[in-house]
């Protein structure tokens, strides 16, 4: 759990979202001056409307299938994956410990210790911990991220992914796999600055915040607000049913009124739960204020989204691109690929995890 896998061994990137199953598999064609990687296959499945509630897997088999025909689809042949749980899922917990100690012994005293950090009974729970670094100012500790979860959430996640005929070797949480396709945006790629970032995740039923400083996740708030809102009052105003109003915003055909009277709604609604969810983050924090906000996510392929955001809170605003320095093999469609871009920064966290030494 968590990142049991085998050194620089390809995994299939699995994004299980509320709406689609999102698919990428890379290859490292470089490796200095910095990690380059190419875009070997990737795929995007829709799941039915009800296969996903409140981020949990209802409907296994539907999923298994969906996963099945984005492995088909892709026509890619790596067969051992990485998938990740929602953060609502999971337990994460810094404690801090001697650096002298040996993963073994590392490994025994957290299990000694666990129950102080989880509120669960420990055969309920599957856990895992890194090594983050040295405890500033005290180098004879070092920092463990310790992240536990309810057995049943990992057990829903591998499960689907063997039946559909997938080897599952690491599970990650979307934060995590978040954070690190940040490392790919060309945006954050200064070594000479430690900007603070805000990463908002906007999915089909939630926005998910993440301020980012020094290159690690240290504020999470996710709030009740998504692209099915979109969605909903794209079928209300124009009578449309939920396959046809997703089709026809994703195409951009949805009605000559569509501008003015839902999406420039839509967007200022965005902004302000964005402004929100900061005002939480300053108020919470000795911030106040962030350098820069990036917006992922399916609904951050909104039209013109960044832009009333940026005028809106002042703040430098990009879309997210993870293949922003990628190349692409033959095969691939990649002006599909990059609309397609901002909701993939899951999958390809996921697969960089077959790279790290």
């Amino acid at each position: 759990m968590f990142g049991l896998t085998r050194k620089n061994q390809p995994l299939l990137g699995i994004d299980i979202s509320t709406t689609a199953i999102k698919l990428v598999d890379l290859s490292r064609v470089a490796t200095t001056p910095v990690p380059r990687y190419r875009v070997e296959h990737y795929a995007f499945e829709p799941l039915p409307p009800a296969a996903i509630s409140d981020k949990k897997i209802v409907q296994h088999e539907a999923v298994s299938e969906a996963i099945r025909k984005a492995v088909s689809k892709s026509k890619s042949k790596t067969k051992q994956a990485a998938v990740a749980l929602p953060g609502a899922a999971v337990i994460t917990k810094v404690i801090n410990l001697s650096a002298n100690l040996s993963d073994a012994e590392m490994e025994e005293q957290i299990q000694y210790g666990a129950d102080q950090h989880i509120p669960y009974p420990l055969e309920e729970v599957k856990l895992d911990f890194t090594v983050l670094g040295p405890v500033p100012g005290n180098p004879e500790m070092v920092e463990v991220l310790l992240v536990a979860s309810r057995s049943e959430n990992v057990d829903d996640r591998v499960s689907v992914l063997e039946v559909a005929g997938l080897k599952p070797v690491v599970v990650d949480v979307e934060s995590y796999a978040i954070q690190n396709a940040c490392s790919l945006l060309p945006d954050l790629q200064d070594p000479k600055t430690r900007p603070v970032v805000g990463v908002v995740d906007i999915g089909a039923s939630a926005m998910t915040l993440y301020i980012l400083h020094d290159d690690r996740i240290i504020y999470t708030r996710e709030q009740n607000f998504g692209g099915r809102q979109l969605k909903e009052e794209v079928q209300r105003r124009y009578s449309l049913t939920d396959d046809q109003a997703s089709q026809r915003i994703r195409e951009g055909t949805v009605a000559e009124t569509y501008e003015t009277e839902v999406l420039v709604p839509f967007r200022e609604a965005l902004a302000q739960q964005i402004g929100r969810a900061l005002q939480f983050f300053y108020s919470g924090t000795t911030f106040s204020s962030i350098d820069r906000l990036i917006l992922s996510g399916g609904t951050a392929s909104t039209p013109h989204i960044q832009t009333v955001v940026e005028e809106r809170l002042k703040i430098p605003t990009s879309v997210a691109n993870p293949f922003a320095q990628m190349v692409f093999a033959s095969r691939i469609d990649s002006k599909q690929l990059l609309r397609e871009a901002p909701g993939m920064m899951v999958a390809v966290g996921l697969a960089l995890r077959g790279f790290e030494s």
